[in-house]
C-alpha cells in the first residue's frame, strides 16, 4: 500500500508505520532519500528533524580557522553521535 497525503498538513500511516513527508516540506527542510532524520518525543506529539551531517556543517561556522585540536574534536562528537545512533 502506498502513502498518500491527503491534505497539505495530513498523512496517512501505512500498517507498517510508514508515511510520506509532503513534497511541499521535503524541498523547504531538502529532505532528500538518504536523509537521516531525528525522532523526538515532545508533549505535544513526535518531531521529525533532519540531523545534520559533517557536510552540512561545514561552513556552518563564522569564519574562524579551524585547528587541527578543534576538527579532532569535531569528528570524535560526531562519531560518537554515529554510534548512539545505531
Amino acid at each position: 500500500m502506498e502513502t498518500t497525503a491527503v491534505s497539505e498538513n495530513e498523512v496517512v500511516v501505512t500498517k507498517k508505520g510508514q508515511t510520506t513527508i509532503p513534497v511541499k516540506l521535503r524541498r523547504k527542510y531538502k529532505i532528500e532519500e538518504g536523509t537521516k532524520l531525528a525522532v523526538v518525543d515532545t508533549e505535544e506529539g513526535i518531531l521529525l528533524k533532519p540531523k545534520k551531517s559533517f557536510w552540512d556543517m561545514i561552513g556552518a561556522y563564522p569564519v574562524d580557522p579551524a585547528t587541527a585540536k578543534k576538527m579532532d574534536k569535531l569528528l570524535y562528537k560526531l562519531r560518537h553521535e554515529k554510534e548512539d545512533d545505531e
